[in-house]
């Protein structure tokens, strides 16, 4: 038989499957510079994932990024952080952040680089920084004090509401990076003095963060338990030769593995990190039996050939079914939604099926050239008596009860599987990154800090769209064609053939861009007409510019009243849930705005009656020193809004509880017309990949059973 030939040719060729072998694993070997290490759970999900487009186009429309949350907490001072030292602080440390590599400085957010709002006079804003100089006296920091309480965008955002703790929201680039902006934050702070206490966290710093000490266990891990394994088998077989052959086809199994896997391109995940801890023990649970038996046997036969060519009959065909077993056991892992999961499935099976080759080339190999004199050594040194060792005690005892006591053996495993099955069927999914750490980690201890303090670390997006009016462009061209051609029979003023050219020179559309390129070339062909003396043709462009102002406004649909009072309806039920610290939105900027252009009034906290007026808060925001902040609320064409949530808690019970209840108020105040609603964020996507993982784990287990029957 094949397996025969195998065996017989390894111990008549023991030097060049070693020297195989070892060609082998320096081939791979030399894979593993090309490795390249991905720590994030965000590549859980496959790259075509809805939700995970989705979140990513989000991003790239709201132009946002990842946040870390720098926490300055002061519990001694009677004003909290409101003391100039402590300002002075928080201003030396936002002016660090900002010039680390990696951060986004435009976009970060501290009292340091946020605007003040306030009235200027009838009809003007004002904005100036919150801190532009750190104050110098305690007068100056509660002016600071009072002026962030005004507005609701700050207040339980960037300062807590018990003026405790201040934050500092630091945008990265590459959520990749987090761990090494981390570590240069806490070095920058490590050269503060003062009674303030500082934390880091958030979902980017506690992944990235994860990833790296991760991957720092797993390389002590991996050799721990491979000298524990060794320490086993030289307990039980009391030969440092001998064991050295299991432990060396472990060795080979893992890097054989690991550099195939790095040799076809995959990157090395989480999961995938813990292939050698997977594979080292598996790979050893073959030699030992080989071993063990032989030990026994050889005493029989005094020929080490001979001795292991009857083991190896004798165990070949368990070892090949528990192999291809364990191996389509961990390979129906395929099936899983989760490409990370499929990856490591796949080359732990792999590396089953290439140990059980291994061991039987390479042990017969092994085995056969040890000198006769070695082997008998072996045998002399593990002949104490195995039979009275405490686990032979135990056994011996053991089994006569098993026989008697077979029936009630039996039921009561099969009331176990019951509870078992009924316990399943309850099963929760919920998980946070944050609490992969231990609890007095640092992470977690500033989890628990900030999120006392503040409405919350963990960030969600509820994205709001309206829909394009697909017979909107037909409406506009039509209801100008008809007002052209009544004045045209009316009062013979004919413009139907320049406006036609006009029209589908604009593409045809009705979105807003296209309809301001409209109104530009309309204006300018009223200036034209007024110029030649043609009044009653700029007259009548101005009728059409009448009505193209009309579908620019609705076209701009959230810079409508309407839509944002639901925006704000929306975010009231949100946060009376209790489960959203705190929210911010467009229609809470305008609210601002609005409020200071009204003098200051606190009456005037509220949207505006036309679209006009909201127009002209934006557009007075947008001469602030951070004109961008809008375009995080606001797409340019005005037809996608988003409210940022942030959650005292990461647990995917609790964002679930949040989009359950989101979903109740929509059911009961259903958005209008054309209006959409979905989810994007660090927070959601870990209840989406974690759902997947779970239901993914299920159908490969199900289909496991199926593999192995």
């Amino acid at each position: 038989m094949l397996h025969e030939r195998f065996i017989s040719f390894s111990m008549r060729h023991p030097r060049a499957v070693m020297a195989a072998v070892a060609i082998l694993v320096v081939a791979a070997a030399a894979m593993v510079p090309r490795i390249v290490i991905d720590t994030d759970p965000e590549n859980m999900l496959p790259a075509d994932q809805a939700a995970r487009i989705f979140h990513n186009q989000v991003k790239k429309d709201f132009t946002l990024w990842d946040m870390m949350v720098v926490g300055v907490v002061n519990e001694s001072h009677p004003d909290g952080i409101f003391n100039p030292a402590t300002l002075t602080r928080v201003h030396d440390l936002t002016r660090e952040i900002q010039k680390i590599d990696g951060v986004v400085r435009q976009d970060l957010m501290s009292l340091s680089s946020v605007d003040n709002i306030t009235q200027d006079g009838p009809g003007v804003v004002r904005f100036e920084w919150m801190i532009d100089e750190p104050p110098q006296t305690t007068a100056e920091a509660h002016k600071i004090r009072d002026a962030v309480k005004r507005l609701p965008t700050l207040d339980g955002t960037i300062v807590s509401e018990d003026g405790r703790a201040v934050g500092i929201y630091v945008p990265i680039e590459d959520k990749s990076e987090s761990h090494r902006i981390a570590t240069q934050i806490e070095g920058i702070i490590a050269g503060f003095d003062g009674d303030e206490q500082y934390f880091i966290t958030g979902l980017p710093v506690a992944e990235d963060t994860f990833g790296v000490e991760m991957f720092r266990q797993m390389g002590i891990a991996a050799p721990l338990a491979g000298l524990i394994i060794f320490l086993l088998m030289w307990l039980f077989f009391r030969s440092v030769a001998l064991v050295i052959s299991p432990m060396i086809v472990a060795i080979a199994t893992v890097t054989i593995t690991m550099g195939l896997l790095i040799g076809s391109g995959f990157t090395v995940h989480i999961m995938s990190s813990m292939i050698p801890i997977f594979l080292m023990p598996i790979a050893v649970v073959d030699s030992i039996h080989i071993l063990s038996e032989f030990a026994d046997l050889y005493p029989r036969y005094r020929d080490k050939r001979k001795t292991i060519s009857v083991v190896m009959e004798d165990l070949f065909r368990p070892m090949l079914y528990t192999s291809l077993t364990s191996a389509a056991g961990f390979a129906s892992l395929a099936f899983a939604p989760i490409p990370p999961v499929r990856v490591f499935g796949l080359f732990v099976a792999f590396g089953i099926l290439l140990a059980f080759l291994l061991t039987i080339t390479f042990i017969p190999a092994y085995v056969v050239s040890l000198s006769e004199a070695r082997i008998a050594k072996l045998k002399k040194e593990g002949s104490h008596a195995h039979d009275n060792h405490l686990l032979a005690r135990m056994l011996r005892g053991v089994g006569p009860r098993t026989l008697a006591g077979s029936k009630l053996i039996v039921a009561v495993t099969l009331v176990i599987l019951v509870v078992s099955v009924v316990g399943i069927s309850r099963i929760q999914i919920n998980d946070n990154p944050v609490r992969w750490f231990r609890p007095d980690h640092r992470i977690r201890v500033a989890d628990r800090v900030l999120n006392k303090h503040f409405g919350g670390t963990y960030n969600a997006f509820l994205v709001l769209e309206k829909a394009e009016d697909a017979d909107g462009q037909q409406k506009l061209n039509a209801e100008i064609t008809a007002l052209l051609e009544q004045a045209a029979e009316g009062d013979g003023v004919d413009l139907r053939a320049q406006w036609k050219d006009l029209y589908e020179g604009s593409g045809g559309a009705a979105d807003g861009a296209r309809i301001t390129g409209l109104v530009d070339r309309v204006a300018g062909m009223i200036d034209d007409a007024e110029g030649r003396g043609a009044y009653d043709e700029a007259y009548l462009w101005e009728d059409v510019l009448s009505a193209l102002e009309d579908a620019q406004i609705a076209a701009k649909y959230f810079q409508r009243p309407d839509a944002l009072e639901y925006v704000e309806k929306l975010q009231g039920a949100i946060i009376s849930s209790h489960l959203v610290g705190k929210s911010t939105s467009l229609a809470d900027i305008v609210k601002t705005v609005h409020r200071e252009l009204r003098e200051g009034d606190p009456e005037y906290y509220s949207i505006p009656a036309t679209s006009p007026a909201v127009a002209q808060t934006l557009l007075s925001y947008q001469s602030s020193h951070r004109p961008q902040d809008l375009w995080h609320f606001l797409t340019p064409d005005y037809r996608q809004t988003m409210i940022w949530l942030q959650l005292k808690s990461g647990d995917n019970k609790d964002m679930a509880s949040v989009e359950h209840h989101v979903n109740e108020f929509v059911a009961n105040n259903p958005p209008p017309d054309g209006v959409t609603m979905d989810w994007a964020g660090l927070t959601y996507l870990n209840v989406v990949w974690q759902d997947d993982m779970v239901k993914g784990m299920l159908n490969a287990l199900l289909a496991s059973f199926v593999i192995v029957f």
